[in-house]
C-alpha cells in the first residue's frame, strides 16, 4: 500500500465517522403520517423509540380513521393547534381509550414539534394531540413529545386561532383524513 493510498483511506474512515447518525436511513413507513386539510397535506414524522405507547395509540387510532373530520378545536394564536376531540362525531367511542401513562423525553418542544394532549394529571394523555407554534420549552420532559411535522408546517400557521383567553375556536379547520404515510422505494 502506498502512502496516497493510506492517506485516502484513512481520510475516508475519518470523513464516514464524522456523518451524523440520521433516523431517516431507517425510516419506516408507519414512522409517519399524513394529516390532509382543505388547504394541503401535512405531513408529520412519528419517534416510536421516544414515546412508544404514545405513537402506537397514535398508529392505531389513525388506521381506524378516528382522527377523519375532526376538528382543530383549540388554537391558541403562537403557541399551539389542538386536535383529537372526537366529541362532534357519534360512531367513536373515545370513553373506553385507556389513558396513556406518560413516556416524557427529549425531543424538544419547539416549531412544528407533536404532543399528546392531556389533563393535569401527566398520565392522563389518550387521543388528542398539539403542534406547536414555536419554541415551548416550557412542556419539554412536561408533556410526551411523539412527533415533528416535516412538511406544510405553513399550513397549520393559517389554522383559525381561536379566542384569546382560551383558545376555543368558533368555526374550526378540520381534518379530512389522516393516513399512515408510504415509503417509496428507491
Amino acid at each position: 500500500m502506498n502512502r496516497r493510498s493510506f492517506i485516502g483511506g484513512t481520510l475516508g474512515l475519518y470523513a464516514g465517522a464524522a456523518l451524523p447518525m440520521s433516523y431517516d436511513w431507517t425510516e419506516k413507513a408507519d414512522d409517519r403520517i399524513e394529516m390532509t386539510l382543505a388547504t394541503g397535506l401535512v405531513t408529520i414524522k412519528l419517534y416510536p423509540d421516544l414515546a412508544p405507547n404514545h405513537v402506537n395509540r397514535i398508529r392505531s387510532l389513525v388506521r381506524a380513521k378516528f382522527y377523519d373530520g375532526v376538528p382543530f378545536h383549540r388554537v391558541v394564536d403562537g403557541f399551539m393547534a389542538q386536535t383529537g376531540d372526537p366529541r362532534k362525531k357519534s360512531d367513536v367511542d373515545f370513553v373506553s381509550l385507556p389513558k396513556l401513562a406518560a413516556e416524557f423525553n427529549s425531543l424538544a418542544f419547539e416549531r412544528g414539534t407533536v404532543g399528546m394532549a392531556r389533563s393535569r394529571n401527566p398520565h392522563s394523555a389518550c387521543h388528542q394531540f398539539f403542534i406547536t407554534f414555536s419554541e415551548a420549552a416550557f412542556l419539554d420532559r412536561r408533556y410526551t413529545a411523539v412527533g415533528k411535522v416535516t412538511s406544510g408546517m405553513e399550513l397549520i400557521d393559517k389554522l383559525r386561532r381561536g379566542a384569546p383567553d382560551t383558545g376555543t375556536v368558533v368555526n374550526p379547520d378540520v381534518i379530512r383524513s389522516i393516513r399512515m404515510a408510504t415509503v417509496k422505494e428507491a
